[in-house]
């Protein structure tokens, strides 16, 4: 298997929230909720940049589909990372994600690999770090 990954999944306790988060708050792209005419098929998707895809789908829906008991909740199973071009692009990315509704859960700072960072949890509490690294030059 060749390592690419082309979507990422969420699963999320209120989906019409969740779109607000990111379409409203952050600004992802989107053309909102689509599979609706299919029980337990409601999801959303949002266009990245690279062609990666974020998907938002309902935790019991979600569940149901893999064929898996519905667990609760952990903000320790894994982060999702932005990277930004510059520290101020980081304080910017924060500012913009608490006023979305975001929680801080680690306000940005210096970071001991040699870049600064900080991480914020979305309304269902999945992890995001938004990081500058000097030894990466982002995509964007």
């Amino acid at each position: 298997m060749k390592p690419h990954i082309t979507m990422i999944t969420l699963g999320v306790d209120d989906l019409e929230r969740a779109l607000r988060f990111y379409r409203d708050g952050l600004g992802f792209p989107t053309e909102g909720i689509v599979g609706t005419e299919f029980e337990h098929g409601a999801v959303v998707f949002f266009e990245l940049s690279g062609g990666m895809k974020l998907g938002l789908y309902a935790r019991e829906d979600l569940a149901r589909d893999a064929g898996v008991p519905k667990s609760v909740a952990s903000t320790t199973e894994f982060s999702i990372a932005h990277n930004v071009a510059s520290k101020e692009a980081v304080d910017t990315v924060m500012t913009e994600a608490e006023a979305a509704g975001a929680r801080i859960i680690k306000p940005a700072q210096d970071a001991f690999w040699g870049g600064y960072s900080g991480y914020f949890a979305d309304p269902d509490g999945h992890l995001w770090e938004v990081a500058w690294n000097p030894a990466w030059e982002p995509s964007q």
